[in-house]
């Protein structure tokens, strides 16, 4: 999942406006942003375990290679100073000409940081930028059927489900159905009031 100075050019930090918020009845102040890859992200994220990211042995640790928006990058979730994982995106093509190329992303959260709206945020963010920064018309992702809070937090992203993906992804020795979610560039920016926010504990 590479990222690099190219993207950390277009987004550092993101600014204090771009950044989650709590509601103000609430005291504690989440401070959520995406920036690129480390040595030390790509070591700390190789913890990430869950059933859904079991595809066998994984490249070795090292920071991912410099890349654009054209080609698969990454970027690190993190609040404040605290990582709490990745997102991700790649290029998948609907017909010949770069005007049927679309964006897949992708998403994976330490245990500690799921459950909190954190992975609402962090695609919805990854959303935002892909639209600000190309041209693009359509963002899809695709999660296993059985992975109910990724797709709950895709809807809280404001993705559509588009349906079921059968046989699609070979994982754990044997081949498993995936539900496919998309949003549009003319879709309705999903209300804040939509998410769950996360907090310090």
């Amino acid at each position: 999942m590479p990222a690099s100075s190219a993207v950390r050019s277009l987004t550092p930090v993101m600014p204090a406006a771009a950044r989650l918020r709590r509601p103000a009845s609430v005291h504690a102040v989440a401070d959520l942003s995406l920036r690129a890859f480390t040595v030390e992200d790509v070591r700390l994220l190789a913890r990430v375990d869950s059933e859904f990211e079991q595809f066998g042995v994984k490249s070795p640790l090292r920071p991912p290679p410099a890349c654009q928006w054209a080609e698969p990058g990454a970027l690190v979730v993190v609040e404040g100073e605290v990582v709490l994982g990745d997102v991700s995106w790649y290029r998948p093509t609907h017909g010949p000409g770069e005007g049927s190329r679309t964006f897949g992303i992708g998403i994976g959260l330490l245990p500690t940081a799921r459950g909190r709206g954190v992975g609402t945020w962090a695609q919805r963010e990854l959303v935002r930028l892909i639209f600000l920064h190309t041209p693009v018309n359509r963002v899809e992702a695709g999660t296993d059927v059985t992975n109910l809070p990724e797709q709950r937090a895709l809807g809280k992203a404001g993705f559509t489900r588009e349906g079921v993906l059968r046989g699609a992804q070979w994982r754990l020795g044997s081949w498993h159905d995936m539900v496919l979610f998309s949003r549009l560039r003319a879709d309705p920016e999903p209300s804040p009031t939509d998410q769950r926010f996360p907090c310090h504990k």
